[in-house]
């Protein structure tokens, strides 16, 4: 399929794919032409992608760990022994962020309701 179809079965942007593409995650076959070739493989990748973003993970990480990753029913599952440890860092990672926020919202109410002293 061309990448218009692909656009189309997953609803994201021709150039997030492009991106994807870029950065080592989606890896279509190039026809003679120079077109990309997607398959239905692909689009269950992008949807993958879009399941790891959403959980907080970056790109760079997602990288590493989806090779390792199949769909058991409706939830990813690690197939990787290393990869589980891999995305226990990552939650750790995004717990320090939260943590971060919270302060960072914490002092802009002390703020706020000063201002409305």
């Amino acid at each position: 399929m061309r990448i218009g179809e692909l656009v189309r079965r997953t609803g994201v942007s021709e150039r997030l794919l492009r991106y994807y593409e870029e950065q080592g995650l989606l890896k279509p076959e190039r026809r003679p032409s120079g077109y990309r070739d997607y398959t239905e493989a692909h689009v269950e990748t992008v949807r993958r992608i879009r399941c790891l973003l959403a959980a907080g993970l970056r790109t760079s990480t997602i990288a590493t760990v989806l090779p390792c990753l199949e769909t058991n029913g409706e939830r990813l599952a690690p197939t990787c022994p290393d990869v589980v440890g891999r995305l226990r860092r990552e939650r750790e990672r995004i717990e320090r962020a939260m943590a971060d926020l919270r302060e960072s919202r914490e002092a802009l109410d002390v703020v706020i309701e000063a201002a409305q002293l």
